[in-house]
């Protein structure tokens, strides 16, 4: 009734019918997509398309990139991370000549897809020269201790014991390639790389040259030396 009137059949069953609807368009909402490993796998290989070459290009088909440093390690950093980073450059939070054009040129698929391949890509550590012993000292009071004078607290804080990461958000340090490390602190204590996980930028500011070149070596060194030694082994 409505206003003490009673309600046309055909109403009533329309309204019914309005209600049953809606209710059955709810319940069949389709789930969430799943990224597709093996389509990352392909773009990582082959490219998407004339603006996204690929990917192993630069970070190889596994992730382990080529050791210069130049390019970052990024097999089996979390996916979230990953997804992240390409949506940064993207968005213009962090710069780069190469990066920034292909990350545009991703769809939201191809980045989850992609993402999630290289999260699950498992890379060597390369054999890289062992650096000077009194850097990788310091770098490792840094890394565990932290610097009171200068009011730094311990990278393992954030990045976790031996620099092993903390997911998904915070990256992995381990084995991850010195001169792109050291760069990416530079990058943030000038400010051109905006986000700020852990207030990065306000640690970078309070590191000078020595002490990120410091930081930098231990952390290439803690897994790659590992995995040179395993390969002398065998």
């Amino acid at each position: 009734m409505i206003a003490g009137r009673l309600i046309p059949c055909w109403l009533a069953a329309a309204t019914v019918g309005i209600g049953v609807i809606w209710m059955t368009r709810t319940d069949a909402e389709p789930a969430a997509r799943q990224p597709d490993v093996a389509r990352g796998a392909i773009i990582a290989a082959q490219g998407a398309g004339a603006w996204v070459p690929a990917c192993a290009q630069c970070h190889a088909f596994n992730g382990g990139s080529d050791g210069t440093g130049a390019f970052p390690r990024i097999a089996g950093q979390s996916a979230y991370y990953l997804a992240r980073q390409i949506r940064d450059f993207a968005s213009g939070v962090r710069a780069n000549a190469v990066m920034t054009p292909i990350s545009k040129a991703l769809s939201p698929d191809d980045i989850a897809d992609l993402a999630a391949y290289y999260a699950g890509a498992d890379a060597p550590y390369l054999p890289l020269p062992t650096p000077d012993r009194s850097l990788v000292q310091r770098g490792e009071q840094l890394a565990t201790i932290g610097d009171a004078a200068k009011n730094i607290q311990s990278c393992n804080n954030c990045h976790g014991a031996g620099g092993a990461g903390e997911p998904p958000a915070i990256p992995y340090l381990a084995g991850q390639y010195a001169h792109y490390t050291a760069f990416e602190l530079k990058m943030w204590r000038l400010g051109f790389r905006k986000s700020s996980p852990g207030g990065m930028a306000e640690v970078a500011k309070r590191l000078d040259d020595q002490d990120i070149a410091a930081v930098a070596a231990y952390f290439q060194q803690i897994r790659s030396s590992d995995q040179a030694a395993a390969q002398q082994k065998d």
